[in-house]
């Protein structure tokens, strides 16, 4: 199972993401840890090409370990695309469940 932590602080802005496991979805095609990385990797790329945010990100693939945080309060456009990829995990959520778990944690 895939499990992503959102961080939020008191103003419900997002802070970063922890993102741990593998879907397991099959042996032969695991399209929805696929689809969570094309997510995950697509927002971090573009935050990094398109803000002049700063921020954090280690991963690992063998444990499938991506943890990321802003440095500072993210502007409009990294809380714009960290809301987005939420939205994308909660629709991959409601239909991959078993696979899937999406946690909102205020820090």
């Amino acid at each position: 199972m895939v499990r992503i932590t959102f961080f939020q602080n008191q103003e419900q802005n997002l802070t970063g993401f922890d993102c741990l496991g593998h879907a397991e979805y099959t042996e032969e095609n695991d399209i929805v840890c696929a689809a969570v990385s094309a997510l995950v990797i697509t927002c971090i790329n573009s935050i990094e090409t398109l803000t002049e945010d700063r921020f954090s990100c280690e991963s690992s693939q063998t444990d499938g370990r991506i943890v990321f945080r802003m440095s500072e309060d993210a502007g409009t456009g990294s809380q714009l695309l960290l809301q987005s990829l939420a939205l994308g995990l909660e629709e991959m959520e409601s239909n991959y469940g078993e696979f899937i778990d999406l946690i909102f944690e205020e820090v």
